[in-house]
């Protein structure tokens, strides 16, 4: 699978055309990291977005004094969005489970394409709202069983 089918096959990006998955595609950088390894760790600032192609990652919050598993995510899944959108602190750490390579967007480079391609974000719009009301009716559910 080469880079562009890689972001395309990422929800946040799956309406950008073939020509902007391309431009995308040559901002990223392959980082490979052993089992164990921490790749993001909560609380730090969020500077990169991740694309997995190979491996499995563990997903965890600090809750209390131990970590509470969030996820476990494989080739094909990503995380670290919001990254790329507001590089604020990171909501969960993320290990390495296994030998495991991604696709590293720097915030950077992603701010750097949409200053010269806006219509990327204008695309991304619906996708990010989508999100958004999913993570409401959630909680309006949780709050409606509490």
């Amino acid at each position: 699978m080469g880079h562009e089918e890689a972001l395309a096959a990422v929800p946040l990006f799956s309406q950008l055309s073939r020509k902007d998955l391309t431009r995308l595609s040559r901002a990223v950088v392959e980082r490979d990291y052993k089992k164990g390894q921490t790749i993001v760790k909560e609380g730090e600032q969020a500077v990169a977005f991740f694309v997995i192609i190979k491996g499995k990652v563990e997903v965890t919050h600090a809750s209390g004094a131990r970590a509470q598993k969030l996820n476990d995510l494989g080739a094909g899944e990503a995380f670290g969005e919001m990254a790329l959108l507001d590089g604020g602190p990171r909501a969960a750490t993320v290990k390495a489970l296994e030998e495991t390579k991604c696709l590293v967007l720097s915030r950077w480079d992603f701010v750097a394409e949409l200053r010269t391609n806006p219509h990327i974000a204008v695309a991304m719009l619906p996708i990010l709202s989508r999100r958004l009301r999913e993570v409401e009716a959630k909680l309006a559910k949780q709050a409606a069983t509490h």
